[in-house]
């Protein structure tokens, strides 16, 4: 059974919070989160090929990947690291996409464990109530339901690998 992902952006604030409980240690729910190869397997919508240009996950390095769908449509997101984020505490990073650019937000993702399984809780700051709700207009909530669906998938597989 796949668990629930929480997804809350109350209206007149700046945020968006997701929560999502996976079945495996948060050392490894973390891995999935910091290594491009396993970034490449489960973040964004089925439908899109992803490539990652870069992704240094130290304090202050950056990443920028690009999802492209069938058509040949490319859409690409890029942000800096903030903090220590090379420690399973969590990663705090900034995120902005390309197409709308100057709309970036300050995103802090925590893994805590709890008896083997791990809960992810994602929480983005935006500059604006506008720009928080423009992603969410943007039907941002499917490609969030997908890539932890996915993630869930990957983790699956490398807990199979051992």
């Amino acid at each position: 059974m796949t668990a629930e992902t929480r997804i809350t952006a109350e209206p007149g604030t700046p945020f968006i919070t997701i929560t999502r409980e996976f079945d495996a240690p948060r050392e490894l729910v973390f891995r999935a989160y910091s290594e491009p190869d396993l970034i490449a397997r489960w973040l964004g919508p089925r439908g899109l090929k992803m490539t990652i240009d870069h992704f240094d996950v130290r304090a202050g390095g950056g990443y920028r990947y690009v999802h492209t769908d069938e058509d040949g449509n490319a859409y690409a997101f890029h942000g800096v690291f903030h903090g220590t984020p090379s420690v399973a505490d969590g990663i705090v990073q900034t995120f902005e996409f390309e197409g709308t650019p100057g709309h970036a937000c300050l995103e802090r993702m925590t893994f805590e464990e709890r008896d083997g399984r791990t809960v992810i809780h994602q929480r983005s700051v935006f500059e604006s109530v506008a720009d928080r709700d423009g992603m969410v207009e943007t039907g941002m909530e499917s490609g969030v339901n997908d890539s932890m669906e996915r993630l869930d998938e990957v983790l699956a597989d490398l807990a199979a690998r051992g």
